[in-house]
């Protein structure tokens, strides 16, 4: 508790920081510029109406949890305070550099995926902002064309996963800006449609390639494929954790495979995180061990081991859940997957030949469960319980071969 106190702070600190060095960086650029009093002024309080808005969207965002930000940024929000306070250097930059070379849609981007895609947006809305009052001869034309190709681009990259092709996204941002670049200069610079005219927007463009490029390979290596590729390793009964539990106890070794085999085909069926439940339903009952079950004394498992953030949110909440809060459909999902499991080998060890009504012995535990009000304590639709109980009745033949 006093951990998570002490982060809320640290980030808290952080957006106040974000939001100081946002107005000064500006006032200090106006002022070393030789803009006027009034200008000076202007520019300072609309940076800092723009920082406080951006500050105001990255606590709401907080107050919603980890659904409130994109990927795993709601445990890595540094990232985004990086990126901003590098954002707010280069906004005040761009405004002694001519406006075609820009390159706010890859920039954008990048702020949209290290927080969520209105963060990025309104960020993006607040940099160009800046630029544009900045600049010596700054025009509404300016941002317009940016924040409309950011806001797609935005919107194209928004859902990245490991098998995403980027390449037709990426081609329709680059057309939406150069587009836009090209409208820019003849519909608000009123000038002809030439050569000469196309070729600055296309430096913008390739300048802007560059940049999503190696983000988007940066991204997908260090955050998308990373905790995929912990997945496979942790999700692979040869993991030595798995090895240590069977050799230590087989019976718990087996529980856990089976477990395991069972929540991840709901976890399909529904459309739940199948790679988080299954590490649950495979480490759960590590404390076997070492003999203790208590999250306090088994925590060191999955972080020593750098198992991904949400599937130790979900062997917390499994072994030492919060009461009065709210469990997840995943942590019901490994609860009856383990009981339906434990009943069969339990009834299998008594009598090897036993011959077992699996579709009976399922039933009475969900309507047990029913009746008994368990499932106010979690987080499922009636319609998901009872497919819940489909998928696991379908599993008949899995069931003759714990024999």
């Amino acid at each position: 508790m006093e951990g998570e106190k002490s982060s809320d702070i640290k980030i808290k600190l952080l957006y106040a920081a974000m939001f100081l060095f946002t107005g000064i960086m500006v006032f200090l650029t106006s002022f070393l510029s030789d803009k006027s009093y009034e200008a000076i002024l202007r520019n300072t309080i609309v940076s800092f109406i723009c920082a406080g808005v951006v500050d105001f969207m990255l606590l709401d965002a907080a107050g919603r949890g980890k659904e409130g930000f994109s990927y795993d940024n709601y445990y890595k929000r540094n990232r985004f305070f990086i990126v901003y306070m590098l954002m707010v250097v280069l906004s005040c930059l761009f405004s002694f550099v001519p406006n075609v070379f820009w390159p706010y849609m890859s920039l954008i981007v990048i702020l949209g995926l290290f927080s969520n895609a209105e963060i990025g947006i309104i960020s993006g809305i607040s940099f160009v902002t800046i630029s544009v009052m900045l600049e010596q001869n700054g025009s509404f034309g300016e941002l317009f064309m940016y924040v409309l190709a950011g806001a797609v681009a935005i919107a194209l990259f928004r859902d990245l996963k490991e098998n995403t092709s980027i390449g037709l996204p990426t081609f329709v941002a680059l057309l939406m800006q150069g587009v836009l670049l090209i409208a820019f200069n003849v519909l608000f610079q009123n000038r002809t449609l030439s050569f000469n005219l196309l070729l600055l927007p296309i430096l913008n463009l390739m300048v802007n390639l560059i940049i999503l490029l190696i983000f988007l390979n940066m991204f997908g290596v260090y955050i998308i494929r990373k905790s995929n590729d912990m997945y496979m390793e942790i999700n692979d009964a040869e993991y030595h954790l798995l090895a240590e539990l069977k050799e230590k106890d087989k019976d718990e070794f087996f529980r856990a495979i089976h477990t395991g085999y069972l929540s991840e085909r709901i976890s399909l069926g529904l459309g739940f995180n199948d790679r988080a439940v299954k590490a649950c339903a495979y480490y759960h009952r590590i404390g076997v061990l070492d003999g203790k079950t208590k999250w306090a004394d088994v925590e060191h498992y999955y972080t020593d081991n750098n198992f991904p953030i949400e599937a130790i949110e979900y062997l917390h909440e499994y072994i030492e859940p919060v009461k009065g809060k709210i469990k997840s459909k995943e942590a019901l999902t490994v609860q009856l997957c383990e009981t339906v499991i434990v009943s069969i080998m339990y009834l299998i060890k008594q009598n090897k030949d036993a011959k077992i009504d699996y579709d009976k012995l399922i039933d009475d535990l969900f309507d047990k469960k029913e009746k008994a009000g368990e499932l106010k304590a979690f987080d499922i639709t009636y319609n998901e319980y009872d497919q819940m109980r489909k998928i696991l009745k379908k599993e008949k033949l899995y069931y003759d071969f714990l024999r």
